[in-house]
């Protein structure tokens, strides 16, 4: 059973074009956490997605994706919003966007603690505040709306895979949650 989601465009790289590519370059992604903000603009929750591998390991995970050739950052991350969340999710994107970190994502276990064991990969992360209805697209099982508290909770940081659980805590102390 495969899980991934689909190329919304199969004609940029062929399955085995892509495999190639990974083996030899590393890849640009983005990685959007989304987030609800109260009438001050602090975060009161985390949108987590809740995913599958094709061995039936569950895991939760953020919204993610690749960037496509000549695409910019604004359009790659508001397409992989749309594709995970929904076409109502109403990102909040900045005029200017900037990441709040660059994550690192090599095939095997690194000093940056992040793995993907398909490649090398080079992440822009970003905090996005939704303001609209949002739901699980494509791949997620589920989207769950957490706390600060819950999303840092040893419980939840242990679901994550590849590291991943480092993004939530990095994003959170980036909007100033000290928890």
């Amino acid at each position: 059973m495969a899980v991934r989601t689909p190329d919304p465009n199969p004609g940029w790289l062929s399955e085995e074009d892509l495999y190639e590519a990974r083996r030899r370059l590393p890849i640009v992604y983005v990685e959007a956490i989304p987030v609800r903000l109260d009438a001050l603009g602090y975060v009161t929750e985390i949108g987590m997605l809740y995913t599958a591998d094709d061995d039936g390991q569950f895991f939760r995970t953020v919204v993610s994706g690749r960037v496509m050739y000549r695409e910019t950052i604004r359009a790659a991350l508001l397409r992989h919003i749309e594709k995970d969340l929904g076409s109502l999710a109403l990102p909040q994107l900045p005029p200017s966007p900037a990441p709040f970190t660059v994550a690192e994502y090599f095939p095997y276990p690194s000093e940056t603690g992040l793995v993907d064991d398909r490649q090398h990969a080079v992440s822009l992360a970003y905090v996005v505040p939704v303001s609209g209805e949002c739901s699980a697209r494509q791949d997620a099982l589920e989207l769950s709306w957490l706390t600060p508290e819950q999303a840092l909770s040893a419980e939840v940081q242990a679901e994550f895979l590849g590291g991943r659980e480092q993004l939530i805590r990095q994003a959170l102390a980036h909007v100033g949650y000290i928890g």
